[in-house]
């Protein structure tokens, strides 16, 4: 019984001095993490949606050149429905405005 005592024991400690390590080294972790080249979210459209949509915005939305032949379009306009789609989670906006991008691109 007393094993397992000083077993839990050091594994407290252990863990205690994990967090002290982690906490005290944060600001240190952070900016190393940020001074990665290339971070996850540099290639991500920072900006809303315009008042009143346009082909350069329809094909921001949709991932595709303004010049995308239609087929193209269709492809594209798939594989982004799935994943946004509201019966899935997706939010309804969002949905309209893929639909709405598609349709931008004259494909009904």
């Amino acid at each position: 019984m007393s094993t397992g005592l000083i077993v839990a024991g050091l594994g407290l400690a252990a863990a205690g001095f994990g967090a002290r390590y982690v906490l005290r080294n944060q600001a240190l972790l952070k900016r190393s993490i940020e001074a990665i080249p290339g971070g996850a979210f540099e290639k991500y459209y920072r900006g809303g949606f315009d008042a009143k949509m346009s082909r350069r915005e329809a094909s921001l939305i949709l991932g595709i050149p303004a010049t995308a032949k239609p087929a193209k379009v269709k492809e594209a306009h798939k594989r982004i429905m799935i994943v946004n789609h509201p019966d899935r989670g997706g939010s309804p906006y969002i949905a309209a405005k893929i639909n709405e991008a598609k349709g931008f691109h004259g494909i009904e």
